[in-house]
């Protein structure tokens, strides 16, 4: 009976230790998202400003609005998500987060014409929702009970369709398309949200047992990325509903 209680109790001190670890992980990633986000909106604002003058471009506006440079600027976020994936495991965890602070910087560029297209106040009320809507759906993926794991691959190959979509409507810049893309967008990223949320946390619970900070702290950077791109998709696919242009 002693021994019972005594492995009882060790397992409810276990139990308590990863509780405890779960939510300072979840912090991590949810403050490490929270800074790469004030750093695309800092970004964005900025080179906006740069770019406008009096109502028209500056030279810096033409480069980046009016050139080859555009499709630089708007496909290397992309290439960097990419690659990612593939140097993470060559980085230390403090190499990591700086890739990501760099990303969210260069993310900031890409965006910066939404402040040319949208006003001021509309790109505020549609951040609002968007984070009322990400916080909503984020919460409702860390809590339930439901396993909704099945849900990731049907989700990424609705990416994949939205990103070969949006590319070919570049060239056919067609309103209807962009409007089911916009549409599709919008649950596909609300999905994605409350399945990210969901694998953060269930990722953490199975690998608690080794406690490797290294792998953790990467883990919590990771876990940043996808959340920051789920908000960053859900508020652009949103803006295209929302959004007044100038």
């Amino acid at each position: 009976m002693a021994e019972y209680q005594t492995i009882r109790t060790g397992a409810g001190t276990r139990t308590a230790e990863i509780d405890q670890g779960l939510r300072a992980h979840m912090n991590k990633v949810y403050g490490t998202m929270s800074v790469g986000m004030l750093i695309t909106g800092a970004a964005a604002w900025a080179i906006a400003g740069l770019a406008v003058s009096n109502g028209e471009l500056t030279s810096l506006g033409v480069a980046l609005y009016a050139t080859a440079l555009k499709w630089v600027v708007m496909f290397a976020p992309l290439v960097m998500v990419f690659a990612f994936g593939a140097v993470i495991n060559r980085l230390s965890a403090a190499g990591a987060q700086l890739y990501f602070y760099v990303f969210a910087a260069l993310m900031g560029v890409s965006l910066s014409s939404i402040f040319l297209i949208y006003t001021g106040i509309s790109i505020v009320q549609t951040f609002l929702i968007t984070a009322i809507a990400f916080a909503g759906l984020s919460l409702w993926g860390y809590t339930t009970k439901r396993d909704i794991s099945g849900w990731g691959s049907f989700l990424i190959m609705g990416v994949i369709g939205l990103l070969v979509a949006m590319i070919v409507n570049i060239f056919l810049q067609s309103p209807a398309i962009m409007f089911a893309v916009s549409a599709i967008g919008v649950l596909i990223f609300a999905g994605l949200t409350a399945y990210d949320t969901q694998k953060i946390k269930t990722d953490y619970i199975q690998h608690a047992h080794a406690m490797d900070g290294e792998w953790l702290a990467k883990s919590a950077i990771m876990g940043s990325l996808n959340l920051y791109l789920d908000f960053i998709n859900l508020f652009m696919f949103l803006l295209s509903f929302l959004g007044n242009r100038e």
